[in-house]
């Protein structure tokens, strides 16, 4: 292996929070803010503002009603990541799947050259140790109201832990999940917590329950900052999640039992909450302002009833806030992904390249570079995205077998209205499940799905890039914002429902390939950022998606162009995040002792 390689394994571990934080100051990576800052909103817009500057990571040392210090913003920037992680991580990853694909069968000359690949995986895995720092401190009963758990938004239901870190393990022993599930303060020892049947803490939830059993859980705040990445990857099922952080911190992720018995704590955390999640019991968790930038509702889920706490006795509470796209979250998505794309060709078979897009909330968006060397290869290579893990949630995918990088959402959306035959190459499903947290379909948690492929060499037209043509009177403002696309200005949508079947069939715009309908052509076209967010974010396929025409072929519905993304806002919607004018203006008070505001 290169010299490089080899000075990347040698970099060192983070095992705790201080870790990280003595590695942001040795960089300048880190500001202090040393007076009193309240947890209700003001810590939140402070952040948002920061992020938006791309500032540092925030130590809050005096936090209203209560004795910890806070942290924010703890991977807001590339260069924070890389910091942490470094390129490490994912040279382990690509030499295991160069391993695999070049190992079979094995070959003792090609395990030899990678000799020290396995030296590297000696390191992973856990270790289980007598003491920890998370024992030092013990609350029984809990007292959660110690905690400076943020309250983000005016309209979030109370004070949520944004950076949970949620162990369970399935009542069967099939193995354990970390996930990242947001928790609601609803009183001293009373949480809820907002689990998925499609993720991995919710089907132990369910497994549980089914034997009308409480699940055991323990929900961990700070610790490595693995932790808090492992988290959130979208691994494959049956991939441990501690096992990817220990990967990700180049250590055994140490372990220590709970003298009180139950789950090991991780030995490094900074808390670690103990208790049971009951069958059947439900309570309102919710309003929270979300990561797709919308208010979600409150809804039933259930209640976690905590036992005890454990502490570090000079703990640090970590906290995020997650709102309209860019957040922090954002960059720790991209992050993941570059880490886990040579997993995706070898996990997925036909598909080369995958790029979920965070300015969408992720789920919302994805597109592939896949294999079509025989007819529908590539529908099969979709079908594989759409079901794989937390890729399910997907609620419309692009495909091609360009030579072209996904990630450029110009070039690919170009690309593949350049080829599209929209009687066959559109597939929409309707009536499947939705992401809980995007509120386009009918229902909560109902909705439809998209996929859309633009395949082959030869093009099958040109995009225009001017337009000359007429609207319907109640359209207005159009603009070329991409070859082939115009995103148009409708009236709302409680006015004229019928908006976009109108222009679709409209004679007037001849032959356009894509309208995209809005409520403001200005604000949808302010940069791609918003465009993205604006269209992905706005429709349901199933309902929002019109044609000139449409007719039915063996069960597959065709469209004939133009075709209308109808991405109004609906009555059903809910509310876009905004910051309340008391918050902005209290924090306008103070932004002249922030330098980054």
């Amino acid at each position: 292996m290169s010299n490089l390689f080899h000075h990347l394994l040698k970099m060192p571990s983070l095992v705790n929070l201080r870790d990280f934080l003595e590695l942001l100051r040795a960089n300048n990576e880190v500001h202090v803010v040393d007076f009193e800052v309240d947890p209700y909103l003001e810590i939140a817009e402070i952040h948002r503002r920061v992020i938006a500057k791309g500032g540092p990571a925030l130590l809050f040392t005096k936090v209203k009603g209560s004795s910890f210090p806070v942290v924010t913003n703890l991977f807001g920037t590339q260069n924070r990541l890389e910091l942490a992680f470094g390129k490490r991580p994912l040279h382990f990853v690509q030499g295991l799947v160069n391993l695999v694909e070049e190992s079979m069968p094995p070959k003792l000359t090609t395990l030899w050259k990678a000799r020290s690949l396995f030296a590297e995986g000696l390191r992973v895995g856990l270790k289980t140790v007598k003491q920890g720092p998370i024992l030092e401190c013990c609350q029984q009963p809990c007292q959660l109201g110690t905690l400076p758990l943020l309250t983000s938004w005016h309209s979030d239901g109370g004070p949520f832990v944004t950076l949970p870190l949620v162990y369970t393990e399935h009542p069967n022993g099939h193995g354990h999940n970390l996930g990242m599930y947001r928790i609601q303060r609803y009183n001293d020892i009373t949480t809820g917590i907002h689990w998925q049947i499609h993720k991995g803490g919710g089907y132990h939830y369910h497994a549980a329950e089914a034997q009308n059993s409480p699940l055991p859980l323990t929900l961990f705040i700070g610790g490595p900052p693995a932790l808090m990445l492992a988290a959130i990857a979208p691994l494959p099922e049956n991939i441990p999640e501690l096992i990817l952080a220990s990967l990700l911190q180049n250590t055994k992720l140490k372990l220590v039992p709970d003298p009180k018995g139950g789950h090991p704590l991780i030995a490094e955390a900074e808390f670690a909450i103990k208790g049971v999640v009951p069958p059947h019991i439900r309570r309102l968790e919710g309003p929270f302002g979300d990561h797709y930038g919308y208010n979600s509702l409150a809804h039933d889920y259930p209640i976690f009833q905590t036992t005890h706490l454990y502490h570090r006795k000079d703990a640090i509470y970590p906290a995020t806030v997650v709102g309209r796209p860019r957040q922090e979250d954002f960059f720790i998505g991209d992050f993941l992904q570059e880490l886990l794309s040579p997993l995706f060709p070898l996990v997925m078979k036909g598909v080369s390249q995958l790029k979920t897009f965070g300015e969408t909330g992720f789920h919302c968006l994805a597109a592939a570079r896949v294999h079509d060397r025989y007819p529908r290869e590539a529908f099969a290579a979709g079908l594989r995205i759409l079901g794989e893990g937390q890729l399910s949630l997907t609620k419309f995918l692009l495909l091609t077998d360009g030579d072209i990088d996904v990630a450029n959402f110009p070039s690919l959306w170009q690309h593949i209205l350049e080829r599209i035959r929209w009687d066959q190459d559109l597939f929409v499903f309707a009536n499947v499940s939705q992401d809980t947290l995007d509120y386009t379909g009918p229902s909560v948690n109902k909705g439809s799905k998209a996929m859309m492929m633009g395949l082959g060499k030869e093009k099958c037209r040109d995009l225009p890039n001017s337009f000359h043509g007429s609207l319907p009177v109640s359209c207005k403002n159009p603009l070329v914002y991409l070859p082939g696309t115009i995103v148009v200005q409708g009236e709302p949508y409680d006015a004229a429902p019928d908006l976009a079947k109108e222009l679709a069939e409209w004679e007037g715009v001849g032959q356009w390939p894509v309208f995209i309908l809005v409520d403001s052509t200005k604000e949808a076209t302010l940069s791609l950022r918003e465009f993205l967010w604006t269209v992905f974010t706005r429709f349901e396929p199933a309902a929002d998606i019109h044609g000139r025409s449409q007719h039915t072929h063996r069960f597959h519905v065709g469209l004939k162009a133009p075709v209308v993304f109808d991405c109004r806002m609906k009555p059903w919607y809910t509310d876009v995040l905004e910051v309340d004018p008391a918050t902005k203006e209290q924090v306008d008070r103070i932004a002249r002792h922030i330098p980054f505001l």
